[in-house]
This record gives C-alpha cells, structure tokens and sequence, in this order.
C-alpha cells in the first residue's frame, strides 16, 4: 500500500501518537508557551523538533541579545587599533627570518618583503585612554563602553575558511553558525521575526550562506536574509489578485499537507518547512513595518548617518557607490530587530581585504562605519538596551607588519594575511568596557601576553548569554557537536 494511503487509514490515535513530534507538537507548545509553561534544555540530539519557542539558560545569562558587525576581509589592527611606533622606525627594512621562518603566507613573497610603516596617527579616549587611530573618531567617544581585544590569533590565514572558523567554529563546511547555535539554545523573543537576521553591504563575503547557514541544525535556526529597502525578504510580498484570507488558508493547507507527510517519513525537516511557512506569513506585516523607518527622528536619522555625503573613491573593494546609507541602515535595523525581540543579527559588510591601496580605500570603509557603528552603540546605551545586548567587531584574521609585494613587486600599498595577531572588540552585554586585553610584541607579529582564540570568544560569548558551552551540544552522524568544537575557554577578563 502507497504510504499516503496507509497514512489515511491510521486511527486516530495512531494519528496523534505519530504527529506528536509534528504539527501536534508545534501546536502544544505554542499554547505552553503562551501560558509560561514550556521550557527546554541546551543540549539536543539529531531529529529533534525545531520548535522556536524560549527556552531556558543553562545559568542566568548578562546578555538577551546579539548584534555581530562582521568586516570581512580584515581591517588593518595596525592602522586601526594596535599602535606600533616601532614599524615606522623599521620602515623598509627586512625582519630576522626567525619571524618569517616556516610561515606561510597568502600572497607575500617574504624573500624580499619588508616592513610597511603606518601612516596613521594615534590618540587616546575616554577616562580609559583607550589608543585608536585617527580613522575611528567615533568610536573613540564610545570607548569606555567598549573593551578591546589586541590578542585575537586563529589558524586560519585565507578568507573563507577563517570567515567560517569566526562566524562557525570550524574551518570545514556545513557547521552551525553563531547565531544559529544561539537560537537553537535559547530560542527567540520575536513572534513575528526570525530569531535570526542578516543584513548584507558591500561587494558580498567571500563565504557568502555558510557564513549564516544552520548546518546540521533544523533550518529554522540558519539565519534569514534581509534587505534594508524595497521588499524586505526577496518574495515575500503576494502576488497580485492574492488577497490576505486566500493566502492564510493557502499557509493552513499546506501546514496540514505537511503534516500528513511528516506523519509518514518521519523527517524532522518537515517540521521546519512548516515553521518557515508560518512565520513567513507572520513576516509580511512585521518586515514592512521594520525597514519603514519614517517613525524614526531627524536626530536619530543624523546620528546614524543614512543622509551623509559619500566621498567619490576610484575602488570596488568596499563595494561602490550607496554603501555609506546602506551600512548606516543596516546599523539602525539591527537596533529595531533586537527591540522586536531578535535574538541574534549579524551585519556582514566587505570588503577590507586592503593587500593594495590602503592608505586610499581604509579610509573610505572607516568614514562609512565609523560613525553610524558608534551610533548604535550611543543609540542602545540611551534606550537602556546596551546592558542586555552584546555588540561585536569581528573579521577573519589581521593584516602583516610586512608590505604585500606580490609578484616580487616594489609598489607596496598593502599588507597580506596575518593570522597569529589581530584585534577585534565587544561591548555591552556583559562586557566590561572600558579596557585593553592583550598584548603584542613591537612588531604587532605574535601575541605576548593573554592570547584568545576564536573558539575562547566564542566560549565567553555563550557564556555571556547564560550558555556553558560544553553543554551546548547537538547530536549529528554519531557525534556531539559544539560551537567551540573541541576547545575553547571563557575569558573571565572580558566580564564585568
């Protein structure tokens, strides 16, 4: 017999006892939910329902909220966070090859590379007297909210496997991403949004989706692209002549029909095609009415920037004409999204992968964020959302001490790939601003004192969010998996 038809014959109570863990049970636990009843464990296996429901810390968490600013290509730290006066003096000069030994690099040809000076000046902020560059003014007014990372190292020295080791944990493909795991743990406070959003600028990551996905996670927990202007979610919107009765019974049939075949193959999937449904007719009142931001102020509107002037620059590396608005946008968005309950947004802008034009094109990316990132930041401080809502700057590595002369060339206007030493910084959240954690040599080559790795940011980053991530686990081909994979450590020197 053909399994639809057997699936027609079943008894009722062979109906309810084979769709509990479908339609059934997405049911019951939206009315357990609303009376405050439900809560669920961290830890999981592979199958289980993706039910986007709160679910309960394994500790009381600092943070409720995630807003991930990801700058791929990797910002200069020596033109940007980490001073070193010491270049400039060895300007030109060739490094003792006990540095460059054994050490691979992307494009550099350390035969003949030499050290490439810094053109920046340096000035301190805040009570803290934080040192920044002259490029990130902005953000020096926010300093004492801000803590500073300048011992980030990874093992990663290309693009898109260090992209995937930040925003995943791992350098190989098909792993959960950050807010993937974050949704999936804690679930999501927005009824009407994802629990987790992109927002996209510039030329596109290298990584693109993988950079996002859910991996081995139910799909209701991979992150759900936005745009900043015209229909919010490609498709969203009806088509003419739909009206918004049809489509609802149009969403309840197919919620039934995959329910129906949920209740005879079993795949957990099922479940998510029919979440993804349901909040994406959710989604056609609820996203419209995030991206208008005609309710926003003048002042508001000021501050973040989305009316600035861009500044003509003959490069595509930061992605062309219209990115100062539309970083700026997405800026404000994600403060709305995490207002609307939005568990985790990641802004994602590329590229600053600066191997040639530096003292050109970092500039031009620096006047495009600068201004509207300390905006949101000074923007959720007034609101009283700074202290449940953890802000990050991350990319995928640093820049070299080292010029790229790619090609044995002598016209050295960038820097390659610098995995061992690189500066990211936090704030909010949990975070105790104001402060400098670690230390490089003069050289700004290794870490020489509190060195972090990706998998210690994201350790302390679960942690913040009341998540230990040992605990934090899913079950997949025989195998329990982590964001940290299998290392990781908190760094107790970041919280407050």
């Amino acid at each position: 017999m053909h399994p639809v038809h057997e699936s027609m014959l079943q008894s009722r109570r062979d109906f309810l006892a084979t769709s509990a863990n479908g339609v059934g049970l997405l049911a019951l636990a939206s009315l357990l939910q609303g009376e405050g009843l439900l809560q669920a464990s961290g830890g999981g296996k592979q199958g289980e329902t993706p039910v986007a429901v709160l679910k309960k810390p394994h500790f009381a968490p600092k943070a409720k909220n995630c807003i991930c600013i990801y700058l791929e290509g990797a910002p200069s730290q020596l033109d940007l966070f980490d001073p070193k006066p010491k270049l400039n003096e060895l300007h030109g000069q060739k490094l003792p090859e006990s540095l460059t030994k054994n050490v691979r690099f992307a494009f550099l040809q350390k035969e003949t590379a030499r050290v490439l000076g810094s053109n920046r000046t340096w000035k301190k902020h805040g009570q803290c007297g934080m040192e920044l560059s002259d490029l990130l003014p902005r953000l020096g007014t926010v300093a004492d909210d801000v803590c500073l990372i300048r011992s980030m190292h990874t093992e990663a020295f290309n693009h898109h496997p260090g992209q995937l080791l930040m925003n995943t944990g791992s350098t190989m493909f098909a792993r959960p991403s950050m807010g993937s795991w974050m949704t999936y743990g804690l679930g999501s406070e927005g009824k009407n949004l994802p629990g987790y959003v992109v927002l996209n600028a510039g030329r596109g990551t290298s990584g693109g989706t993988s950079n996002w996905g859910s991996g081995f996670l139910p799909s209701t927990h991979a992150g759900v692209l936005f745009r900043n202007k015209g229909e919010p979610v490609l498709n969203l919107n009806n088509p003419g002549g739909l009206t918004a009765a049809m489509q609802g019974v149009t969403v309840e049939a197919v919620r039934d029909l995959n329910g129906i075949r949920h209740a005879t193959v079993g795949d957990p999937e099922i479940n998510a095609r029919i979440s993804a449904y349901e909040l994406a007719y959710k989604m056609q009142s609820a996203a419209p009415e995030l991206i208008d931001i005609s309710g926003e102020d003048r002042k508001t509107l000021d501050e973040y920037g989305l009316d600035r002037p861009e500044p003509e620059i003959k490069a595509a590396r930061g992605g062309g004409k219209g990115e100062f608005r539309a970083f700026a946008a997405n800026c404000l968005l994600a403060r709305r999204l995490v207002e609307r309950g939005t568990r985790f947004v990641s802004l994602f802008h590329a590229s600053w992968d600066h191997h040639s034009n530096l003292d050109v094109e970092l500039p031009h990316n620096c006047l495009m964020a600068d201004q509207p990132v300390a905006a949101l930041i000074t923007d959720l401080k007034r609101r009283g959302l700074l202290d449940s809502t953890l802000v990050l700057w991350l990319s995928e590595f640093g820049r070299t001490p080292l010029g790229e002369n790619r090609g044995g060339s002598t016209n050295v206007t960038g820097r390659d790939h610098h995995p061992f030493a690189f500066t990211i910084w936090a704030a909010g959240g949990g975070i105790k601003g104001g402060q400098v954690i670690g230390k490089t040599d003069d050289l700004g080559w290794n870490v020489v004192e509190d060195p972090i790795h990706v998998n210690d940011l994201h350790a302390t980053v679960l942690h913040l969010f009341g998540l230990d991530h040992l605990k934090l686990t899913y079950k997949f081909q025989g195998r329990d998996f982590r964001l940290t994979d299998v290392g990781g450590n908190v760094v107790k020197k970041l919280l407050k």
